[in-house]
């Protein structure tokens, strides 16, 4: 029986949104069942319209918003934010925040929880988002799932790149110009199909209790 995995984003410009696609795709080719999910919008439509972002959104519009009992459906859930000063943006915050009932019952007890983030500039923050996430994982009883130093790609130095051990993470540039498909950053917990335009490693988790 395949795992049943959600990936679950917020995405203001779409760089979140394009791996989310990637970790979705990868979790397919792992063999699981999956689900591509975003959660609410909360700045108001004339704020996104006047910041460019209203045009940006419209590429995922058709990703349906996920509502916080969905997530007793998955076996793993694997979460995607953008950085807001050294936390996860409020739009997933308040996501996270309405899953009280889902605490209160154990629900989510046992199940795999991963993370990936994007930031603007190198030092926007990573790993404190991600960390920080993972306490609500925790809370949950989740089980978090990081990316290991048996990713070769981690301790790369030769160009900027996104990975860290807590999550993968890409960078975005301060305006928006860098594209994750075209960084060798690592997949949140599935390596993403080679595009041409990054080396990555063929290797690839064949299934969820392979992600050790």
């Amino acid at each position: 029986m395949a795992a049943k995995v959600q990936v679950i984003f917020y995405s203001m410009y779409g760089h979140v949104y394009r791996m989310a696609e990637a970790v979705a795709a990868g979790a397919r080719d792992a063999g699981a069942e999956v689900s591509l999910w975003q959660v609410p919008e909360l700045v108001p439509d004339e704020i996104l319209e006047r910041s460019g972002a209203a045009v940006a959104r419209t590429a995922f519009a058709h990703i349906p918003v996920v509502k916080p009992a969905k997530l007793e459906d998955a076996d793993a859930i694997i979460f995607g934010t953008p950085t807001r000063f050294d936390n996860m943006a409020a739009q997933m915050r308040n996501c996270r925040d309405q899953t009280g009932g889902l605490w209160a019952d154990g629900a989510l007890v046992g199940r795999v929880g991963i993370v990936f983030a994007s930031t603007a500039p190198q030092h926007g923050g990573q790993e404190t988002t991600l960390t920080s996430f993972h306490l609500t994982l925790l809370h949950h009883g989740m089980i978090v799932v990081g990316v290991p130093y048996t990713e070769p790609r981690l301790t790369k130095m030769a160009e900027i790149t996104g990975g860290t051990a807590y999550g993968a993470t890409t960078f975005a540039g301060l305006d928006g110009s860098r594209e994750p498909a075209k960084m060798s950053s690592p997949s949140p917990a599935f390596r993403p199909p080679c595009d041409g335009n990054h080396r990555c490693p063929r290797r690839r988790p064949k299934k969820i209790g392979d992600l050790q």
